[in-house]
This record gives structure tokens, sequence and C-alpha cells, in this order.
């Protein structure tokens, strides 16, 4: 036989002529590239030209809105994604609402006369609609003008009719969602004012009841694997049905795993009461303020989600969100914002948090995820941080890539065994100098630190049971975040 352990050229070949293959097993240096993909799992309309529970590739907004419909969840929170990013790959699974659902309703009563001409400045979700104001309008007059303002914003969540001077709004979806749709006047005070002599009256989105389920969405995604999952639903069936399918996706005989991101509305003693129910490594819940943000919190969902898939998935996996803006969210009033101790409260029982910044954006504080404590119920921050989520996901893909890439067909023999150099024969001796270079290439671009620890502890063996299988034990120390800076000025006079 021949020295050398040819792909496709036979070592019985007798034709005369020159015969070349190639082989890329030393083509590829240094680490690979991830692939990334986000999934959005929202509701689409009626309307929607779109198959419910069938995902589809998301190319560009307009396609998205005709296929789930303009306004519908799924639309707003695709419009959110591209406000961070358009060069990830983007998929929709789009939901129908409930049957036996109903759509949140909320009013908008005016009353009195003008006595100065102005604008009335409606706020609904966060996205402003505005009517004029005369002094001879009546409160029919206006209401009538502001329902027809909002019917033609066809991207707003609501639709609106009016009768005697109240505007009835109704969410464009059925489901709880609706219910944390914001309806408020003169979000910017400083240049908003309700013109005088008349006055508004808002009663507050409510009413939306029976969200769809996700699981026949779920069966329908196949083994394509999604990165990050944004999801505006929060509600506890859905969500475990969500994390049972996250947790099989990361194990070791399918390893397609994601992260996903939900936002929950709530006071600090409603939100850590719905964590203290959820355990999972493998979903970020952000806490959104009780009447603060007037952002819908699909629309959180979307956006922190987006910009972990972004940041985390697409440039560093190790490199902290924190401080990076939520691009279009708007903060909530000064004494509607979590303090430093509620937020600290809020991520110790596993809650992802926002501060707003001296710009009046919101910003990334900290996006922890569900999970809180081991099996046996102690405190374990083991998984506390989504960096180290996206970076274990990432360790693993380039594991399996370098091993697939150098060691594709190869043979296994024991250390020791005599071979020509041309064979494609595998020992462990050589698998571990591999892996070892392999923590080099992690650590040069600031994933993992302790090599000396890395190699003492690292184990390759063959497998005593089984002669075609390798055994490894890897044991990166993985790289951390800064985060706290703590410092005693102790000074002298």
């Amino acid at each position: 036989m021949g020295a050398i352990s040819f792909n496709q050229i036979r070592i019985n070949l007798l034709t005369p002529g020159q015969y070349v293959e190639f082989d890329n097993s030393k083509a590829v240096s240094g680490l690979v590239v991830m692939p990334n993909r986000i999934l959005i799992i929202a509701q689409m309309l009626a309307a929607g030209t779109g198959t419910a529970n069938v995902p589809f590739q998301a190319d560009t907004l307009a396609t998205v809105q005709a296929r789930c419909g303009r306004g519908s969840h799924a639309a707003l929170m695709f419009e959110a994604v591209l406000r961070i990013t358009d060069s990830i790959e983007t998929w929709v699974l789009p939901l129908t609402d409930l049957g036996g659902g109903t759509a949140a309703t909320g009013t908008v009563a005016v009353s009195g006369t003008p006595t100065a001409g102005g604008t009335l400045n409606l706020y609904a979700a966060g996205d402003r609609v505005q009517v004029g104001v005369a002094t001879t309008d009546t409160p029919t007059t206006i209401a009538t003008a502001l329902a027809a303002a909002i019917n033609a914003s066809p991207d707003l969540p609501v639709t609106a009719t009016s009768a005697v001077g109240t505007v009835t709004l109704t969410a464009r979806n059925k489901g709880t969602l609706g219910n944390d749709i914001d309806l408020r006047l003169n979000y910017y005070p400083m240049s908003e004012a309700t013109p005088s002599g008349i006055n508004v009256a808002i009663t507050a989105m409510a009413g939306g009841t029976g969200d769809p389920s996700i699981a026949t969405g779920l069966a329908a995604i196949g083994e394509t694997q999604y990165n990050t999952v944004l999801m505006g639903l929060s509600d506890a069936s859905n969500l475990a049905l969500l994390e049972t399918e996250l947790d099989a996706r990361w194990g070791p005989l399918r390893q397609n795993d994601g992260r996903a991101h939900t936002a929950v509305r709530g006071t600090v003693g409603t939100l850590n009461t719905y964590a203290n129910t959820r355990n999972s490594p493998h979903v970020v819940a952000w806490s959104v303020e009780q009447g603060g943000s007037p952002s819908p919190v699909w629309e959180h969902a979307a956006i922190w989600g987006a910009i972990c898939a972004f940041y985390l998935g697409g440039i560093d996996p190790a490199r902290p969100v924190q401080t990076l803006v939520g691009v279009g969210l708007l903060p909530a009033s000064p004494e509607k914002r979590f303090t430093r101790a509620e937020r600290n409260n809020l991520l110790s029982y596993g809650l992802a948090t926002y501060i707003t910044n001296p710009g009046g954006q919101l910003a990334a504080e900290r996006a922890v995820t569900m999970y809180t404590q081991n099996a046996s119920g102690i405190v374990d921050p083991s998984y506390r941080d989504v960096e180290t989520m996206y970076t274990l996901s990432y360790l693993r893909y380039s594991v399996r890539a370098r091993i697939s890439q150098r060691f594709p067909r190869h043979k296994l023999a024991n250390d020791g065994t005599v071979f020509d150099a041309g064979q494609v024969v595998a020992t462990p001796t050589m698998i571990r100098a591999e892996l070892i270079a392999l923590f080099r290439d992690w650590e040069d671009v600031g994933l993992v630190e302790d090599f000396d620890q890395f190699k003492q502890d690292l184990q390759v063996v063959r497998s005593t049971t089984d002669v075609n299988r390798v055994e490894v034990l890897l044991p990166p120390n993985l790289i951390n975040q800064f985060r706290v800076f703590a410092a005693q000025i102790q000074f002298r006079l």
C-alpha cells in the first residue's frame, strides 16, 4: 500500500496519466464564523397572506407586513429588529390569534370647549398621533378627527371608532399583549400640551384575553438552528413550551441551541413573583416598569434580543452588552424608573435590566438569564449571564468545526503507533495538540483565559469500551465581563 492515504485516487490505478486530488483538511486556519439566525415568534392578523405556524424568511419589511398584516405584533417586532440590524438572517413564525380570545380595548374621552387652538398629542404604544384643535371644535369633532388619525396609521397596533366625544381603541391582535398597549398624552411635556379648555380622560387598554399556543409552530421549525428567538408572549404555558424546546436543542445530540428573549411588565414584586416560577438558562426576560416605558413589551423583547443577536452572536459572544442603546424605545418618566436597588433585586431573581443613559436613551444594563438555582434549589450563578451562554455555544461550535475539519476521515490509533507521515491516522496526542492550538485561538480573541490550567486539566483518551471513540474533557476558563469597579479613596490631609 502507498505511504500516503489518498481520498479519491486508487492505489491500483493502471491507466497512465496525471491525477491530482484536493484535500481541504488543512485549508482553514484560525477560528470559524458561526452562522447567526433570528426567529421571531409573534401573532399575525387575519389580513396577512402568510400561513400560520409555518416559518418564513423575512427579507423586507414590506414582505412581513404583507404576510402578517400591518400593525401586527409580528410586523412590529421585525421593524424593531431592523432598527438594530438588517444583516442577520431573520425568520418569522406567525401565529394566528386564539379563536376564543378577545381584543383589549381602551377609551379616550374628550370634554370641554377649547379656549385656544392647539394640537392634541396622543401616544399609543409609544407612537404619537396628532390632531389639530380649533376653538370652534366640539368634543365630538375632536374625537372623530382623532379616530380618523389613528386609523390612518396602519402600523399602530390599534384601530379606533368614535361616538359622542369618545374614541374607543381596539387592539388589532387578540390576547393579553393588547393590555400592554400604553395610552397617554404629551410624552414630551416641555413641548407638548393639551389645548386649553378641553379635558381628556384615558381609560387604559384592558380586557385582552386568550393567547395562541406556540406548540404547533415549534414543531414546524424542524432542526434549523435559530441562535436568538424573540417572543413577546411571556405566559407560563408558552414559556414552558419554549424552555423545553430550547433545553432539548442545547443537548449534546442536537447541538442547535439558541437563546430566547421576552419582556415582562410589572412592579418589582410582581416581576419577582413571576421570575420565581422559572429557572431556564436559555431564556432572557427583560423587566419593564409598570406604568413606565410606553414602548410595548413585544418591542422591548425584539430590540434587546436583536442587540444580543447582533453583538454577541455576530461580533463577540463574551463582550458585555451593557451600555448598548435600545434604539427607538422610550424611557419611563424619572419617578417611574426602577432604582438601582430595585434593579439589583430584579437581577437576583433572573430578570434582565436596562437604564436610562444621560442622553435620555434606554441602554442595556445587564442581560441575565432566568437561571438562578441548581436542581437542589441552591443559588447557582454558572449560567447567570447571557454572554456565558453565547460563549459556550460558540466554543462548542468551534470545537466541532475544528475536529471535523482536521480529522474528517481519519483512522484511530493509540499513542506510540508507528505509521508513515502520509497516513491519515489520529492519536489521542494529536487530538490533544489540536485542542491546545484551538485554545490559543480562543485566547487570542478574548474568549478564555488561564492557558496553564487548561493544558493541565485537558484530558484526551481513547475509549476502553469503543475502539472507534475518543473521549475528551475540555476545561476552558471562560473570560469574564468587567461589570463592577469598587474603590476606596483613602485620602490624606
